[in-house]
């Protein structure tokens, strides 16, 4: 396993070069050619480094290894200088391995030669905090330990009483009483990972939003422009079967805080750490439409409505009533306004009134000769 993981990086840096042989004989720039090859996808520089894929993963979070942000908007990946730096360091690559094995309760019970009964019971007071967890085929949660923790706990001489005596009354009371921290010491690990991951204002707010319910998050950021940036940020979850099925019910309880006390803790963090985002960038928000003023907006004109209903009546005849509207309409308009057409509507009255429309054909002619 060790003479593959040796010779794994050795191809990419014999591929290099010959890159740069190649484009320099054509006349390109070598630093153009191998720029793409500077970060690497967190699945690549894991079988470089000839690790699993979770025992990677349990690696950057544990900032073994670490990662940068993708310039074209991806995922996080892994520069070409961390891969030689991890590769360089000694024991590479059982030390590395060893550094990341995560065990469950019996091999953790094992490794500190206790029972596993008294291992759980460590574990629910914090005297060990997991690192990671996964539900069976039965939904039950499965707690994952840190194996070089495990080892530190047990061969501290002032933990002697507590692996080979019996166990405190006052922790046996709080046993007794439910005290389980294992969710909460996993909540308090993992907002630590999100929050060495970024540096930014706004996602390390989505950072301890994520841990509290949404009712919470809607009381401390008020604004539901603030919450949508926020939520742009939002720290990506590990999927525990299909969304709402049983499993998702499961994981979405454990990764949300029910505590008092820290609920308190992560809405008064989530406070402060949303008013330096505010400081840093104000949340985006749709730009308002100027108002218009109240002189120029467009208000329909009465004169040409009233005009409108001169020409429906004339053409029925009734001549003096559409006289009656016009003048009526005259005392709407102001009298400078007045003035230019008043010789013109004048003049369109008596043609109204004086010179009925002319009927036409045989009708016509009979009434003229007999008037």
């Amino acid at each position: 396993m060790s003479g593959n993981t040796i010779t794994q990086p050795v191809t990419p840096s014999t591929n290099t070069t010959a890159a740069r042989v190649s484009a320099t004989a054509l006349g390109a720039n070598p630093a153009v050619v191998t720029a793409p090859r500077q970060t690497l996808a967190q699945s690549r520089a894991a079988r470089e480094l000839g690790l699993k894929r979770g025992e990677f993963d349990l690696a950057v979070r544990l900032g073994r290894i670490r990662t940068v942000p993708d310039e074209g908007g991806g995922g996080r990946r892994v520069a070409r200088a961390e891969i030689d730096r991890v590769m360089s360091e000694d024991g590479f690559p059982d030390g590395l391995k060893k550094r990341v094995e995560a065990v469950g309760t019996s091999e953790g019970a094992a490794l500190m030669d206790v029972t596993a009964a008294r291992f759980t019971r460590f574990a629910r007071l914090g005297f060990v905090v997991p690192v990671k967890f996964y539900l069976n085929r039965y939904r039950a949660v499965v707690w994952l330990y840190l194996a070089e923790e495990l080892r530190q706990f047990a061969e501290a001489a002032e933990n002697a009483p507590l692996l080979n005596g019996r166990t405190p009354e006052g922790l046996r009371d709080q046993l007794d009483a439910g005290l389980d921290l294992r969710a909460r010491n996993w909540r308090g690990r993992h907002v630590g990972f999100l929050l060495r991951q970024t540096e930014d204002p706004w996602a390390r707010a989505a950072a301890v939003a994520s841990l509290l319910d949404p009712a919470q998050v809607a009381e401390i950021v008020a604004d539901p422009y603030e919450r949508a940036y926020m939520n742009r940020f939002d720290p990506e979850r590990t999927t525990h079967g299909a969304p709402d099925s049983p499993a998702a019910h499961v994981a979405a309880r454990i990764m949300t805080a029910e505590d008092p006390d820290e609920i308190s803790w992560l809405r008064s963090d989530l406070a402060n750490t949303l008013q330096e985002a505010r400081a840093h960038r104000r949340a985006p928000r749709p730009t308002p439409k100027p108002a218009t003023p109240a002189g120029s907006r467009e208000r329909p004109d009465p004169i040409e409505e009233r005009r409108r209903l001169i020409e429906e009546r004339r053409q029925s005849g009734d001549a003096r009533q559409s006289t009656e509207v016009l003048r009526s309409t005259e005392a709407l308009r102001p009298a400078d306004a007045r003035q230019p057409t008043e010789a013109l509507r004048q003049t369109e009255v008596r043609q109204t009134i004086d010179e009925p429309e002319r009927p036409r054909r045989l009708l016509g002619w009979l009434r003229r000769r007999n008037a």
